[in-house]
C-alpha cells in the first residue's frame, strides 16, 4: 500500500507546501477506499451496497443516496 501511495502521488506531482502534499494524499485515500470492493459486502463497494439496499428496501432511507454520491458534480 506504501508503494501505492508513493507512486500515486510523491513520485508524481511537485508540490510547493507541505499542506498541499497532505491535502492530496487525503483526497487519494478517500478515493481508494471509496472504490474499493470489500469481502464483506460481497465484492461490492460501500456506495454500491448502499445503493443496493436503497433499492430493494427504500422505507429504511431518509434521503435518495443517490443524490450523496461524491465527486465533481457536488
Amino acid at each position: 500500500m506504501n508503494r501505492t501511495i508513493k507512486d500515486a502521488t510523491v513520485k508524481r506531482f511537485h508540490y510547493d507546501s507541505h499542506e498541499q502534499l497532505r491535502q492530496h494524499l487525503q483526497d487519494f485515500i478517500d478515493a481508494y477506499k471509496f472504490g474499493r470492493r470489500l469481502k464483506t459486502l460481497k465484492g461490492l463497494t460501500p456506495y454500491e451496497f448502499i445503493c443496493k439496499r436503497w433499492t430493494s428496501e427504500p422505507d429504511r432511507f431518509i434521503i435518495d443516496p443517490i443524490h450523496q454520491m461524491p465527486g465533481l458534480n457536488t
